[in-house]
């Protein structure tokens, strides 16, 4: 294989290990209830874990997931219901009203099964009190342009709903409850997952409040609310089994398993790797530089590997979601080093909001960009590295992977 060949194989490889087939096995699966078995579940995954769950599970079941637009799934008894990521509509509120209806009407006798993955955090749209769904897509956007982190992003989620933060399983008891997970949360914390419908809450509104305040969110609606004490999440749940199936650093120790195999040593720089994505590539450029000098970590043949989720202040027009980000950042710092190629893209098959998972760099990017007429260091400062990318063929479209374990990134560094 060449540079471009071996580190889409590496991404397809760490894919697949995240899929859910063959992740419902004996060892996973309860007991059936004496009464009704109920699935519900949200998230990019959630309509490839509903198919699995389905074809292993041998007694009677219902249910419903929602997934993203174009995330659909063939399945026999469970519903599958697709609205909108990365901001809410009014399909994704009513499917979770559904849920929460067949939620309360389960019994002591019945088992309720949640699939939860990433995205399930806005696929979940069920606004708290009086609160609108308006009012939830205007501070979901807000966050999700300000630059911060998803675990404070999940903070205001959580006390703006009325299902997430444990609210589903509060509203399902006193049935038992049981929660598959596919996290894309760096640290694998379940209760961070989709905003942990089914978890009690650690954070207070308080915290939300601050998290408004730090990023200069304006939104009189959501902070009314969240000064009000009925916001606060459940801080105690009945006490209830979850499993998570996969992971950033499962798909990881595939990929890197696979780099061995074609003579490439793997160092694995961290599975739960946040910040800004432009900052990211600079650390990783470094680490890069200086094992091409020969005093770094590790000589080449190798690949650092990578996961986690970096993110984007937005404060240009552009298109580009933070893989496409990291990767001209990192091209741009790398400055066109020899035997230098480079890989990053979600897991989910789609970087953001745009149609591409990631993209694609190598020695040459940056020449190829000026013959184009494409300049890199402009593209980087209007936050248009989609526009970049697409510029001079070097997009990677692979369409919605049916899972997500959140962003992956490989550096490959050849000898020379």
């Amino acid at each position: 294989m060449d540079a471009r060949e071996l580190v889409i194989h590496l991404f397809d490889t760490a894919v697949a290990r995240a899929m859910p087939a063959g992740s419902f096995d004996g060892r996973r699966l309860p007991d059936p209830p004496r009464g009704r078995t109920l699935v519900l579940g949200a998230g990019k995954a959630a309509a490839s874990m509903a198919s699995a769950f389905d074809q292993a599970w041998e007694a009677p079941l219902s249910g419903m997931v929602v997934t993203r637009y174009g995330h659909g799934a063939p399945c026999e008894r469970i519903e599958i219901i697709e609205a909108a990521h990365p901001v809410p509509d009014d399909a994704g509120r009513a499917a979770t009203a559904r849920m929460l209806a067949a939620a309360e009407a389960m019994g002591p006798d019945d088992l309720v099964v949640c699939l939860v993955s990433g995205g399930g955090s806005a696929l979940l749209a069920a606004p708290a009190g009086p609160l609108t769904l308006d009012d939830e897509q205007a501070v979901t956007r807000a966050l999700l342009r300000s630059g911060a982190p998803i675990g404070a992003i999940n903070v205001v989620r959580k006390h703006i709903s009325a299902v997430k933060g444990g609210r589903l399983a509060l509203t399902a008891a006193p049935a038992r409850v049981v929660t598959y997970i596919i996290s894309d949360i760096p640290g694998d914390d379940p209760a961070q997952v989709a905003s942990g419908p089914t978890f009690a809450d650690p954070s207070s509104r308080y915290d939300a409040l601050a998290i408004l305040d730090r990023y200069r969110i304006d939104a009189p609606a959501v902070r009314a609310w969240l000064e009000n004490p009925e916001s606060e999440t459940p801080k105690s749940l009945p006490a209830a089994q979850h499993f998570v199936i996969a992971t950033a650093r499962d798909a990881l120790d595939a990929a890197a398993e696979a780099a061995r195999n074609h003579g490439y040593h793997p160092v694995i720089l961290g599975d739960a790797i946040e910040g800004e994505a432009r900052d990211v590539a600079r650390n990783h450029a470094a680490i890069a530089k200086a094992i091409r000098a020969g005093d770094g970590i590790a000589a080449a043949p190798c690949v650092l590997l990578s996961g986690g989720e970096t993110s984007v202040t937005v404060r240009g027009g552009g298109r580009g979601g933070r893989n496409a980000e990291y990767l001209l950042a990192l091209a741009l710092e790398l400055g066109g080093a020899a035997g230098i190629s480079g890989l990053a893209a979600d897991t989910d098959g789609l970087d953001g909001s745009e149609d591409n998972a990631g993209a694609i760099i190598g020695p040459d990017t940056l020449t190829a960009a000026a013959k184009c007429g494409v300049d890199a260091t402009s593209a980087l400062a209007a936050n248009d590295a989609y526009g970049f990318f697409a510029g001079i063929d070097a997009l990677l479209v692979t369409g919605p992977t049916l899972t997500n374990v959140n962003d992956f990134r490989a550096i490959l560094i050849d000898p020379i």
